[in-house]
C-alpha cells in the first residue's frame, strides 16, 4: 500500500488536550469486523464484550519523564534534550535528541537544574540525535532519581501545550510498572482500577507484556511506498506465564484482546512455527501494515491516530483498510477525540 492512501483532515479542535475523567468515562467506538458495524459506546461498556477465559493483554511499561531543560555552557543558551535511552549504565551514556541541534556540538557541556546534573556531548547520531554522558558520581538509580526530579512528562508536542503537574499521573496506565518508555500505551489510559476488577469478575484473564515504546512511534513515514519504510527497534519482553494464558485461551477459541498497538506489534513479534505464543525478551522493528496476517490476538482496544502514522497502517491490517478510513470518517462526524488522550476504538 501507499502511505497517500493513509491521509485524511482532522479539524485542529478534535486534537485531545487533556484526558477524560474518570478514565473510563471517554466515548468508545465499537467495530465489528465480521459484520462491518459500529456502535457508539462509553468505555466502561467494553464489559459487555468479553467474558469467561478471554484473555486482555496489557503493556505495563512505565513512561519516565524524558524530557530535560537545560543550558549551554558558557552561552546559557536554553537546550531541550530528550532522553531516548540508556545505552550504557556503567559510563552513564545516553542516547538523546536535541533541540535546537545546530547549537550542540561535540564536547558541549549541558547544565541542567542548578547544575544539579550536567552531561556531556561525546558523539552526533542524526542530525538532532546525539550521545551524551552524565558526569555524575552516584549510580544508575540515582541517575534516574535526579531526572525524576528534572525531567518533564514527555506528552505528545502535537498537543501544543505546556506539561501540567496532573499529565505525570495522566499520561501513565494504572498499572504501568517497568520504566523505559517515551511515550505511554494510550490505549490502556483508559482503564481504572475498578474496571480491572469488574472485568476480573467476569473472568477475563488479564496478563501483561513490556514494550517499551521510542520516539520512533512519532516519526513520519517519508517513503510513498510502506515496503521501504523502516521502524525503529524497541524492546519488549513476554514471559512464560503470558504466553501459556495466552495459547490455552487460543486453543479454547476464546477472545485474545491486545491493548494498543505496542501489545500488538509484541505479540505478533513472538510467534513460534506453530503459531502460538513464544515467552521472548529480544528487540523488534517489525512493521504491521496491509495485508497481514495476524496470529494471537482476535480482538484489539486502540485509539484514533494520526493521519499516515505507522499504529494508524496497523489498525488497517487488523480491521481492513476500506472499513477503517470509513470509522474514522464516522468518528470524525460523531466529534470523537484523537490521539493520546483521545477516545477508544475496540475492534472484535
Amino acid at each position: 500500500m501507499k502511505l497517500s492512501e493513509f491521509a485524511f483532515d482532522l479539524p485542529e479542535e478534535l486534537i485531545a488536550q487533556y484526558p477524560a475523567e474518570p478514565r473510563d468515562a471517554c466515548k468508545m467506538m465499537v467495530v465489528n469486523r465480521k459484520t462491518q458495524t459500529i456502535e457508539h459506546r462509553t468505555f466502561k461498556d467494553i464489559l459487555e464484550y468479553f467474558g469467561e477465559g478471554d484473555v486482555m493483554v496489557m503493556n505495563n511499561t512505565k513512561v519516565f519523564p524524558a524530557r530535560l531543560i537545560g543550558s549551554k555552557e558558557k552561552t546559557g543558551a536554553s537546550i531541550e534534550v530528550f532522553l531516548l535511552r540508556e545505552l550504557n549504565a556503567k559510563q552513564k551514556l545516553w542516547d538523546v535528541l536535541v533541540d535546537p541541534a545546530r547549537k550542540i556540538r561535540v564536547g558541549n557541556k549541558l547544565f541542567f537544574g542548578n547544575n544539579d546534573l550536567i552531561a556531556e556531548v561525546v558523539d552526533n547520531t542524526t542530525s538532532r540525535g546525539r550521545t551524551v554522558r552524565f558526569l555524575f558520581d552516584g549510580n544508575t538509580q540515582d541517575l534516574l532519581n535526579v531526572i525524576h526530579i528534572l525531567g518533564k512528562t514527555p506528552i505528545p508536542k502535537y498537543m501544543g501545550r505546556e506539561v501540567i503537574e496532573e499529565d505525570a499521573q495522566n499520561y501513565q496506565t494504572i498499572y504501568a510498572k517497568h520504566i523505559g518508555a517515551v511515550a505511554a500505551p494510550t490505549a490502556g489510559l483508559h482503564f481504572t482500577r475498578e474496571l480491572l476488577k469488574r472485568l476480573e469478575l467476569r473472568g477475563v484473564e488479564q496478563t501483561e507484556i513490556t514494550l517499551h515504546i521510542g520516539i520512533g512511534t512519532f516519526n513520519p513515514v517519508e517513503v510513498e511506498d510502506l515496503s521501504k519504510h523502516k521502524m525503529d527497534s524497541e524492546h519488549f519482553t513476554i514471559n512464560q506465564e503470558t504466553a501459556n494464558l495466552v495459547n490455552e485461551a487460543k486453543k479454547n477459541k476464546k477472545r485474545i484482546i491486545a491493548v494498543g498497538t505496542s501489545t500488538m506489534r509484541a505479540l505478533e513479534s513472538s510467534v513460534s512455527a506453530g503459531k502460538l505464543l513464544n515467552p521472548l525478551s529480544l528487540w523488534t522493528d517489525k512493521f504491521i501494515y496491509p495485508p497481514y496476517e495476524f496470529n494471537i490476538a482476535n480482538a484489539m482496544v486502540t485509539n484514533f491516530h494520526r493521519p499516515k502514522s505507522t499504529l494508524m497502517m496497523m489498525v488497517s491490517a487488523f480491521m481492513g483498510y476500506e472499513f477503517m478510513m470509513h470509522c474514522y470518517q464516522e468518528a470524525i462526524k460523531e466529534k470523537y477525540r484523537f490521539y493520546s488522550y483521545g477516545d477508544a476504538m475496540l475492534i472484535i
